[in-house]
């Protein structure tokens, strides 16, 4: 069985301004082949979600294959969805 790819979005900001890392609403990256250019933080807080999603299981609450998730930074806070890439 082969883990499933896994795509990190980021869906809304919510602070005057933007993070250490200069994130933006709308960018997406691949979890595989391009995590280092995702804020660590990021990293942190999403791991447990890309975990469960990738090996087969589901938050309670969001939709199936789904994760949404906020890391704060100093003077905002940016919105992440993760999701399992259907290949």
């Amino acid at each position: 069985m082969s883990r499933p790819k896994i795509r990190l979005t980021v869906v809304d900001r919510l602070g005057p301004k933007g993070c250490h890392r200069g994130h933006k609403v709308g960018e997406s990256f691949d979890f595989d082949t391009e995590r280092g250019q995702v804020c660590p933080m990021v990293m942190h807080v999403a791991f447990p979600y890309i975990d469960i999603l990738r090996y087969g299981g589901r938050i309670p609450g969001q939709p199936e294959g789904t994760a949404v998730f906020c890391c704060p930074d100093v003077e905002t806070i940016n919105v992440f969805k993760v999701e399992v890439v259907e290949e």
